[in-house]
């Protein structure tokens, strides 16, 4: 998926002139959101270049990352359902995945023994190899990129992105909810 992102982003004087012709703008509001959009789009090119040299998408190494084992109390999704569910994804764009994945040998259907309309998804030998060579780099890229951050800062950032996204999640809520209200109506 590809956005559309200025590169040279509006200078927080241009944010207030605007202001003056748009009531609603809030001008910190605005330059807070367009750097975490810019920050956002930039991180994803990043990761998507970098899995991509390793041929997979981060939908498809999403899957990877949540069929792979990483304690043995760390419950692991493994029917489609449960994989989309964990995805945020719908169940046919979790098929797509899954097919995609399973056509290159990464991950193996499996029917469950008890319930033959029933099926797991398992992460093959392969599959886990293409991890365990993609990690340790991808792991160095976070690292990188979010060096110049202390801990504490991190700790800040994680704090503030949470109630970000807590406010994006009622945004949703609400849009849902005019959208219920409209199909009564």
């Amino acid at each position: 998926m590809t956005y559309l992102m200025k590169k040279n982003l509006p200078r927080y004087e241009q944010l207030l002139e605007a202001a003056q012709l748009h009531p609603d703008l809030d001008p910190t509001a605005c330059e807070a959101f367009l750097h975490l959009l810019r920050t956002g789009s930039e991180i994803t090119h990043t990761v998507e270049a970098y899995l991509s040299e390793h041929n997979l998408t981060q939908g498809r190494f999403f899957v990877l990352m949540q069929l792979m084992e990483v304690c043995k109390k760390c419950p692991v999704a493994r029917t489609p359902a449960e994989l989309a569910e964990s995805s945020g994804v719908t169940r046919a764009t979790m098929t797509g995945l899954i097919d995609t994945l399973e056509k290159d040998g990464l991950v193996k259907r499996q029917p469950d023994p008890k319930d033959l309309r029933m099926v797991s998804v398992n992460l093959t030998y392969k599959g886990e190899q293409v991890l365990l060579g993609v990690l340790p780099g991808h792991f160095r890229k976070m690292a990188r990129m979010m060096g110049l951050l202390s801990e504490p800062d991190r700790k800040t950032l994680v704090s503030l992105l949470a109630k970000v996204l807590k406010a994006v999640e009622q945004e949703e809520a609400q849009n849902i909810e005019k959208q219920i209200s409209e199909l009564i109506s």
